[in-house]
C-alpha cells in the first residue's frame, strides 16, 4: 500500500502546477561532477570533484586533483580551497552566514565551471515527532521533523536521516508550497527497505537545512527519480543542479541543525 500510494504521489506532483522536470539520460559520456557545501556551522567546508561514468561501466569514480577551486561571497570574502586528494578540496578561512551569497568557481582540465547560492534565514528545528502507526498488523514509525514555517513563503528544507548511525540513503525535502507559514505536521517518506525499518530503541538523528529553490529542485527530483541517497555515492541520472557548463551536481548554501531521539 505505502508503494501505491508513493507512485500516486508522483504521478499527482508530475502533473500538478509545478514546474516539469525533464531528465537527460544520454549520460554514457563522462561529465564532471561536482559537489559543494557551506553551512552557518563552522567550517572547513567541502568540495568534491569527481568524474562519472557510463551507465554499463563499474568501479571507482576517477576524481579529480588539480583543480582550482573558489569560494567567495557578496561581502566581498575569498577562499582559495586547499587541495586534499581524492578530489577533495577544502576552505581556509572562509565562514558561512545566513543571508549571503555565496559564489563557487572552478577551473578543472581547462574548463571553467561555475555556481551561485544563497544562504537562507535560519528556521529553528524544534524537535522529532515519533508517531506509531499500525499497518498490514505491523507497527511502524513516523519520523515528522518539527518546526514552524516562517509567513514569508519560498521556505524549503533538506533531511537526512540516520537510525544508530547509519546514514539512510534516501532524500528527504520539504516545502511551505501548500501549508504556509504553519507548524509542520508532514512526515518524511520513508523507503519500504525492510533493511531500514525502524524498531522500538532505534537512536533516530535528523539533520535539518534550509536549502535555496535549486537546490532542493534539485533533491527533490533525485528523490522521485528514486537514487541512493546521500549516501549512496554518484547518482547516474541528470537531476538540475546550478552549476554551469554542463557539470552534474549542485552547490548549497544552507543552514544546518541536528536533533536526536530514541524511539520509545
Amino acid at each position: 500500500m505505502k508503494n501505491i500510494l508513493k507512485i500516486m504521489g508522483v504521478v499527482f506532483l508530475l502533473t500538478s502546477c509545478e514546474k516539469v522536470v525533464e531528465l537527460d539520460y544520454k549520460g554514457n559520456q563522462s561529465r564532471i561532477v561536482i559537489e559543494g557545501n557551506i553551512s552557518n556551522q563552522p567550517g572547513p567546508y567541502i568540495v568534491k570533484i569527481r568524474k562519472s561514468v557510463a551507465l554499463t561501466q563499474t568501479g571507482a569514480y576517477p576524481t579529480v586533483d588539480n583543480a582550482v577551486v573558489i569560494i567567495s561571497d557578496n561581502a566581498g570574502h575569498a577562499d582559495t580551497l586547499i587541495a586534499q586528494g581524492n578530489g577533495t578540496y577544502l576552505t581556509r578561512k572562509l565562514q558561512g552566514m545566513e543571508g549571503r551569497t555565496y559564489t563557487l568557481a572552478i577551473t578543472a582540465e581547462n574548463q571553467s565551471y561555475a555556481a551561485q547560492s544563497t544562504m537562507p534565514e535560519r528556521v529553528p528545528f524544534d524537535g522529532i515527532k515519533v508517531e506509531e502507526v499500525i499497518f498490514g498488523g505491523e507497527t511502524e514509525f513516523n519520523i515528522i521533523p518539527e518546526y514552524v514555517d516562517p509567513a514569508q513563503k519560498g521556505n524549503n528544507y533538506r533531511f537526512e536521516l540516520s537510525a544508530n548511525d547509519k546514514l539512510m540513503n534516501q532524500h528527504f525535502v520539504q516545502n511551505d508550497e501548500v501549508k504556509n507559514g504553519l507548524k509542520n505536521t508532514a512526515r518524511l517518506e520513508l523507503s519500504d527497505d525492510e533493511d531500514l525499518k525502524l524498531k522500538r530503541g532505534d537512536v533516530i538523528t535528523l539533520k535539518m537545512q534550509c536549502v535555496d529553490a535549486k537546490v532542493a529542485l534539485y533533491y527533490k527530483t533525485l528523490a522521485l527519480i528514486g537514487d541512493s541517497g546521500p549516501g549512496g555515492g554518484i547518482t547516474p541520472n541528470n537531476p538540475p543542479g546550478n552549476i554551469s557548463n554542463g557539470a552534474l551536481g549542485v552547490f548549497s548554501a544552507h543552514t544546518s541543525e541536528t536533533k536526536s531521539i530514541t524511539i520509545p
